[in-house]
């Protein structure tokens, strides 16, 4: 049964018609340097540089020519390095019903990452490449919109979840032994969204995981990837971007609305990790 995560889950819009979106990013924007979660599954591929990503609490090293599989209900984040580009293709499971009347592990590779899937493909199998220029191929004909360009696209997917099932399962493999780790990092930062602004201390946080300040930083470190007081930095300005862009509030009362205790500290902090002060990106 699929768990009911706490953290709040990002609202991916894929067309109804047509439940898939193909897209390509340069570099990683802040929103998705914060753990996030969506229904859809997700592929995503290193087009060039490099960069790595967190999921579930395992972190993999991204270079040009990867390839990974995000599952729905997967904690994920990622980071970019140097010059990372990459593809990247959402769509909707219930897309694929018909074919798995005919195939019913056509969704495996997301389904039992982990387990007979790695979320990051073996690069060192020969295979990879055929996979790429599918994901390309699906890209092109998304792009150009030609007439049936929806059916060549499905067609695509379906070769290349096949080709994944076919060539990258393990014969042997151990799922991860943290699940119980991993809901209680949910809660916490559950917590810490509901209460962006409240003034968090360590003990606070390790006292809703109820563990001790050391082993709940340690927790939190191997599955989010940073130290709690810095995640909720990140959180907090991710959310002061997002007012930043989409209000008019001014910029001491979403500095307050954001939990920074004075405007000097949120310009700071502000700069520091976007690069530019808050003035600066609302011109």
């Amino acid at each position: 049964m699929k768990p009911n995560p706490p953290i709040i889950r990002d609202q991916i819009e894929l067309p109804q018609e047509f439940p898939l979106l193909v897209s390509q990013t340069e570099g990683v924007s802040p929103p998705f340097q914060r753990l996030h979660w969506h229904d859809a599954l997700e592929i995503n591929y290193i087009i060039s540089g490099s960069g790595y990503i967190l999921i579930n609490g395992s972190k993999r090293e991204l270079v040009e020519g990867d390839i990974v599989l995000i599952n729905s209900n997967d904690l994920h984040r990622a980071f970019e390095t140097d010059g990372l580009v990459m593809g990247i293709i959402m769509f909707d499971p219930a897309y694929l019903a018909l074919e798995q009347r005919y195939d019913t592990e056509l969704l495996i590779p997301f389904r039992e990452t982990g387990a007979r899937f790695d979320n990051v493909l073996d690069r060192s199998n020969p295979e990879l490449p055929r996979l790429t220029v599918l994901l390309e191929d699906m890209k092109s004909e998304f792009k150009r919109k030609e007439p049936h360009y929806e059916a060549v696209v499905r067609s695509q997917l379906v070769r290349f979840l096949a080709y994944v099932n076919r060539f990258f399962a393990k014969k042997t493999g151990e799922r991860a032994g943290h699940a119980r780790g991993m809901e209680t990092i949910r809660r916490v930062l559950h917590g810490m969204e509901e209460r962006i602004a409240h003034p968090w201390t360590l003990k606070e946080l390790s006292e809703l995981a109820h563990l001790s300040p050391s082993r709940f930083s340690a927790l939190f470190a191997q599955i989010v990837g940073t130290s709690p007081m810095d995640y909720l930095i990140q959180l907090r300005l991710t959310r002061a971007v997002d007012l930043i862009e989409t209000t008019d509030m001014k910029m001491i009362d979403i500095a307050s609305e954001c939990g920074f205790r004075n405007l000097s500290n949120f310009n700071r902090l502000f700069k520091g990790h976007i690069g530019k002060l808050p003035s600066e990106l609302r011109a």
